[in-house]
């Protein structure tokens, strides 16, 4: 039976695949399995440093398998009552506050389709639910702006990749094929930071986000940095900065007081 999730580590980065390219990824029971275990692993995971998410063929992600969902409903006499629909909806907004709680950077490469659970369009408020959903309505004003989470949201439309860069809701836009390409700067500048420094940069950066004030905020950054200076990969790091800055300073005191250069520029 083919899995509907590959991962494959690589020494610090797992590559996750979306793999239901049949059926444009669209998330079905299996796959919405797949990605709450996978995620929920990750929490307490300290080999895995950074995670790249793609699709296996054309699209990304399609959202809710709706063929799937309407055929297990033609089998049943009555449709689900109450609580089995909220459990359905929050084993898939699970995947998201999952994957916002684990401590590893996530880096989408998304090409093609991506609706829905995809995220690229709210397509709910087209099949006659609301266009709040899994999130979007926190994210998307947060990330966009009220005004264009507001037009994405009521009417459902697709933001395509050239307005999705403008308005900042992805980082790049780049030619099919090269997205692995574009994601390995990425992945390997934060795989030269440090494992704790990474962690407690991305769970700052969730927090602050509803932070009631900026006190609070620099509070947990100072706290952040210090724990940081107490960890063995800055002691690591910061060794040979530290010997190729001492090599710089000059001692000749006929030309002055010393200086220290760092790249190549005075300071």
């Amino acid at each position: 039976m083919t899995q509907p999730l590959l991962i494959e580590h690589d020494d610090g980065v797992d590559r996750v695949t979306l793999n239901r390219p049949e059926n444009l990824n669209a998330l079905d029971p299996s796959l919405i399995d797949a990605l709450n275990a996978y995620f929920e692993s990750l929490q307490r995971n300290r080999s895995t440093r950074v995670v790249v998410l793609k699709g296996a063929g054309a699209s990304f992600c399609a959202g809710l398998d709706l063929k799937h969902a309407m055929a297990r409903r033609a089998g049943q006499r009555e449709p689900p009552g109450v609580t089995e629909s909220l459990d359905s909806q929050r084993r898939i907004a699970d995947i998201v506050m999952l994957m916002r709680r684990c401590p590893q950077p996530i880096i989408a490469l998304v090409q093609g389709a991506a609706a829905g659970g995809g995220q690229m369009n709210c397509a709910f408020i087209k099949l006659g639910l609301g266009g709040c959903d899994i999130g979007t309505s926190y994210f998307l004003p947060r990330l966009v702006g009220v005004s264009v989470a507001s037009e994405l949201i009521l009417t459902g439309r697709f933001i395509h990749a050239e307005r999705a860069l403008a308005v900042g809701l992805v980082s790049e836009v780049v030619e099919e094929g090269q997205l692995d390409a574009a994601a390995a700067p990425y992945v390997e500048a934060m795989m030269t930071a440090s494992p704790v420094g990474l962690r407690l940069s991305k769970e700052c950066l969730n927090m602050s986000v509803d932070a009631g004030s900026i006190e609070a905020v620099i509070a947990m950054e100072d706290r952040n940095q210090v724990l940081c200076r107490r960890s063995e990969e800055f002691s690591e790091a910061s060794g040979p900065f530290s010997k190729s800055e001492s090599r710089s300073i000059s001692t000749d005191n006929k030309k002055g007081p010393p200086r220290i250069e760092i790249s190549g520029d005075a300071i």
